[in-house]
């Protein structure tokens, strides 16, 4: 097995760019908006409304919803001021409200005097915590950067990778003529969505952008049409193109099986060597088909190593 890191890194998001990203409204605290998120998980109190806040999580973004609010409501309004400033002065990062709940402007002015900003949207609280658990895990997640392209072959993500001038542009430039999607040319970004799960994407900059020598720079999508790009891929493949080598054995029967590891998550590897004559894409098309057919059991070599016992 091979590990890669090439600067993986845990990201944070600011308030700010939650409330641009999913239209919220800003009731209180608004010069806190610089708040950093760092946790993709979410809360939504509980104890804290009762004045217990010996495991308060911090790092959290808080949610009221319904069943909060008929909390809050049923307490006598002294109570209910002092509850909400005591919950308030433990500074979470932002306090959301849903379903476009009224009814709190001392929470307002509780937040505006803390630095604690407190946010309205319309949806539902489940619907909306959905949403943005997501959001948070993708942009929160472990990254890095991986000079190569990132293809999408038959719903397979690829990323094929080799020294510079190989040939890896043109290879997926071939694939984009068979119908396939390009991710990501030149660097492809790495992001690590759960203990297993490496989602490969572009970084803003080089979207549906393919660079090749002596053309130069190509955009995919006025060239194939908006089908030939995505903005995303679950990473299956890691594919590695080499200059051939007479003098190296190549496996040709796929006996030993490989994985290269990107952060924390391994991905299968196999090498290409390059020589005048083969068919770069068509292997890698091959190469994607056949890593379906092992993903629902079937593998080729066990298939041929049952025959040849048969004639034994």
């Amino acid at each position: 097995m091979q590990a890669i890191k090439r600067g993986d890194k845990m990201k944070k998001i600011t308030v700010e760019q939650l409330v641009k990203r999913f239209s919220l409204e800003v009731l209180g605290g608004e010069s806190a908006l610089v708040n950093e998120i760092e946790s993709e998980d979410l809360h939504r109190p509980g104890l804290e409304l009762t004045g217990f806040f010996d495991f308060f999580p911090f790092e959290r973004i808080h949610l009221l919803g319904k069943q909060e609010f008929s909390y809050i409501f049923s307490l006598c309004e002294e109570e209910r001021r002092m509850r909400m400033r005591e919950y308030i002065e433990q500074k979470p990062p932002c306090v959301i409200i849903t379903r476009g709940q009224e009814g709190l402007e001392n929470l307002a002015l509780v937040c505006e005097s803390e630095g604690v900003p407190l946010l309205r949207t319309t949806e539902k609280t489940t619907e909306f915590m959905g949403k943005l658990h997501t959001h948070l895990r993708k942009e929160l997640a472990r990254e890095m950067g991986v000079h190569g392209v990132c293809v999408n072959v038959f719903g397979v993500g690829i990323l094929i990778r080799g020294t510079s001038g190989i040939g890896k542009s043109e290879v997926a430039l071939e694939l984009i003529k068979k119908g396939h999607r390009l991710i990501s040319d030149d660097l492809v970004i790495l992001k690590q969505i759960g203990p297993e799960a490496l989602i490969a994407t572009h970084n803003g900059n080089n979207r549906d952008f393919l660079a090749l020598r002596g053309v130069g720079l190509v955009d995919i999508t006025r060239l194939y049409g908006s089908g030939a790009c995505q903005d995303e891929t679950k990473v299956n493949m890691d594919l590695l193109l080499s200059p051939w080598d007479p003098d190296r054995y190549y496996d040709a029967m796929g006996v030993e099986k490989k994985t290269v590891q990107y952060i924390d998550t391994k991905v299968e590897h196999i090498e290409i060597p390059i020589r005048p004559g083969r068919d770069i894409s068509t292997l890698i098309e091959v190469a994607a088909k056949n890593w379906r057919l092992e993903q629902n059991g079937y593998d080729a070599l066990v298939e041929f190593n049952e025959r040849l016992k048969d004639q034994w």
